[in-house]
């Protein structure tokens, strides 16, 4: 009997290797049709002088990674006309010295700070947003998160499709730089070789993507003012998941941005790394439910290996094993590298196997439960909505 239960397992984890086939050909082919895009996009950028000012939006709390050096990088934008607005709800926030200081080595340009001292809603993001944005000077707007790096030529490319009225935001795929903890090198690895590749393959399935990522939300005023503004997602935990959502349902289309931006990873430790896959499982399978059980399709390589060791080594598992290997090996080094042009991803590769089966058992726990630690605070999430339990 243990040996028939044995038998059973390894097979139903071979049946769904076997369907991880399909997803990882299907990445392969989605990578390579982005990669197109990026070389025509590459080779057709429009003049800066033909684009739109630009009110950028940067909501604080504390202090990331290399923060300085990202914030430096908006102010390097070859782009004729933008303010960059800061905002932050505590006015003793570490994050107002490297304002000051930025707003010191760039006298030429527009910064400003915002002290956001209500308290809106349950995301303290989103509740900094919705009081920065009526000091935005122009119609559009962007927002991205505070360790978000990016090149000169940043805003020139984003902004552009924004002068078609039946686009209503852009967003922009990113790579994590890791810093040198276990943790950290593990979420780098996740960014790099699962979930570029599966908004891309959302993008195919999908007939485009009906979702922001907080990289770089790019969109018009008077379009975010029609979803009811930040206030309608403050107290949502995946707000920028909503404000994608919400615009697309005013059938207005979300475009995934050629550029790919860079993010500076903390230094996780394990327990961090955990609870932050966490946050974001849950918070991925209350926004998109069906497609959030469809992740169990994409985990071929723990399946194969779990195949393997149920079937005690037979023929068929090891050439499953070895096929599915290949291809998991192929969308990390084709996402991550030609996509995502991260120069780290070859030396994680090793990593690939234990960030695979951390990312199965995180999946099967975010199915249960409503318990997120965000930002040290204890949340309980309902549809999507944050609802704290303590400070």
């Amino acid at each position: 009997m243990v040996r028939s239960i044995s038998d059973i397992i390894g097979l139903a984890a071979g049946a769904i290797a076997l369907c991880s086939i399909g997803y990882y050909l299907i990445c392969l082919y989605n990578a390579a049709r982005f990669v197109r895009e990026q070389k025509a996009a590459g080779a057709g950028v429009r003049p800066a002088q033909s684009t739109q000012p630009v009110s950028i939006l940067k909501p604080l709390r504390g202090t990331d990674p290399e923060m300085y050096e990202s914030f430096r990088s908006h102010c390097l934008q070859n782009y004729p006309e933008y303010e960059i607005i800061f905002g932050v709800s505590d006015p003793a926030d570490p994050a107002i010295e490297l304002v000051e200081r930025l707003k010191q080595e760039y006298p030429q340009r527009a910064i400003r700070l915002v002290i956001c001292s209500r308290n809106l809603g349950t995301n303290t993001k989103v509740s900094n947003l919705a009081q920065m944005w009526p000091h935005a000077k122009y119609e559009n707007i962007l927002v991205n998160d505070s360790d978000i790096r990016v090149e000169p030529d940043y805003l020139q490319r984003v902004i552009a499709p924004l002068q078609n009225n039946e686009i209503g935001l852009i967003t922009c795929l990113y790579r994590g730089i890791a810093s040198p903890t276990l943790g950290s090198r593990l979420e780098s690895l996740g960014i790099s070789t699962d979930f570029a590749a599966g908004v891309l393959t959302a993008r195919q399935l999908e007939g485009g993507i009906r979702f922001g990522l907080g990289s770089t939300l790019a969109f018009r005023r008077s379009d975010l003012e029609t979803i009811g503004g930040f206030e309608a997602v403050v107290d949502y935990l995946a707000d920028d998941y909503e404000i994608g959502k919400r615009i697309a349902q005013r059938g207005l289309k979300v475009k995934l941005s050629e550029v790919v931006v860079e993010t500076f990873l903390p230094a996780y430790t394990l327990r961090q790394f955990l609870d932050h896959q966490l946050r974001w499982g849950r918070a991925v399978r209350d926004s998109r439910r069906g497609g959030y059980l469809g992740l169990v399709l994409t985990f071929g390589l723990p399946w194969a290996i779990l195949a393997l060791a149920f079937t005690r080594g037979v023929l068929w598992a090891w050439i499953l094993l070895a096929v599915v290997a290949s291809l998991r090996l192929a969308v990390a080094l084709t996402v991550g590298w030609s996509v995502l042009r991260d120069g780290q991803v070859l030396s994680l590769l090793p990593l690939l196997p234990l960030r695979d089966f951390s990312a199965l058992l995180i999946w099967v726990a975010s199915l249960f439960g409503h318990e997120v630690i965000w930002r040290g605070d204890v949340f309980e999430l309902k549809d999507g909505k944050l609802v704290r339990i303590n400070s």
